[in-house]
């Protein structure tokens, strides 16, 4: 079985890679955002009946994404294991991504040369600050953290959830894969201090976030055999105002011995100079070696979760929770996953 997530988790990569995201017309992404922006509104004109309502769209709405993507991987499956472990594998692919922010963040970096409007404006595909006023510098800085917080909350934080449970139920890994991706695209869109309706969604991700974050801290460090780093980071990984980000833009930050600032929010290792133009093409080359670092821990544990899964079996223990959890160990061929 273990076999079989790591061709799945090929599959999900070999997708993104080759194909790229989807466009908004056919991605769920898109879909399950259009479903946010209808809840995006003023439920009550009291800030904590407001909040309340909040709670009710971080509880339901990631419920909804997660029903859909297991409850479709569950009846594909008892069709056929072969469909039902594919289709798993495809909602890893539609939960990740990796390709589409190596391009833009390489093309906004490349754009600070020599059209700094273009990459003012590209930049707003990765960050929600104002960009009309920041500096080149400041442009390839707040792609830089981008990249870096991106690859926690758009790859990290799906693929290590998903390697660990694919062995034990691949209906169950892929609608945990899709509630951690609903988390993650409610608090991008309500998850603002003036929004007392994202409340909710911003503490939900920030508990959700807490691992992946530090796991991906650690790939950034082990992707250019530099742990030091992680120490260095500690000094301002806990400047941002999320518990979270700081962890991979600082120690980013610190690898590239560069200076990442959000105006009149954070300096993450302040005593550095901004970077050029080739610390951000080393970024981009970094941040795609972390992800591979990311796919070993995941592989490590996808054998882990596996060997743990035969043991339970061995003893009888597994049958019950396999029943109440939708448990499906297809038996196919690795490389048949991957042809498909």
């Amino acid at each position: 079985m273990a076999l079989t997530t790591l061709a799945l988790i090929a599959l999900a990569f070999s997708l993104d890679l080759l194909v790229g995201e989807p466009r908004n017309a056919f991605h769920p992404v898109a879909w399950f955002g259009r479903l946010v922006s209808a809840t995006d509104r003023e439920w009550s004109a009291d800030e904590r009946r407001q909040q309340l309502a909040g709670v009710a769209i971080a509880a339901g709405l990631p419920l909804v994404a997660a029903v859909a993507a297991g409850g479709l991987v569950l009846l594909a499956s008892n069709w056929s294991q072969l469909v039902g472990a594919v289709l798993a594998g495809v909602v890893l692919f539609l939960t990740i991504s990796l390709r589409s922010l190596l391009e833009l963040t390489d093309e906004v970096v490349r754009a600070t040369d020599a059209d700094v409007e273009t990459a003012r404006e590209r930049v707003r595909g990765l960050v929600g600050r104002d960009a009309s006023a920041l500096s080149p510098a400041e442009v390839r800085s707040a792609a830089i953290e981008s990249a870096a917080e991106n690859l926690s909350d758009g790859l990290v934080a799906v693929l290590l959830p998903f390697a660990v449970l694919a062995p034990i139920s691949l209906p169950l890994a892929a609608a945990v894969a899709a509630w951690i991706k609903a988390v993650n695209t409610l608090d991008s869109m309500l998850g603002y201090p003036s929004k007392p309706l994202g409340t909710a969604s911003a503490r939900l991700d920030d508990a959700v976030m807490w691992i992946p974050a530090r796991v991906t801290a650690v790939a950034i460090a082990v992707a250019v055999v530099d742990v030091r780093s992680l120490f260095r980071a500690r000094e301002c990984a806990r400047t941002p105002s999320s518990p979270n980000s700081g962890w991979p833009m600082a120690t980013l930050a610190h690898v590239l011995s560069v200076r990442l600032t959000k105006p009149g929010a954070y300096a993450l290792n302040p005593g550095a100079d901004w970077p050029t133009v080739a610390d951000g093409e080393r970024a981009v080359t970094l941040v795609g070696l972390a992800a591979v670092v990311s796919v070993l821990i995941a592989a490590v544990l996808a054998a882990a979760s596996a060997a743990t899964v035969t043991e339970l079996e061995t003893s009888g223990a597994l049958s019950p929770i396999g029943a109440a959890i939708g448990s499906t160990r297809p038996r196919v061929d690795p490389a048949e996953v991957v042809r498909r």
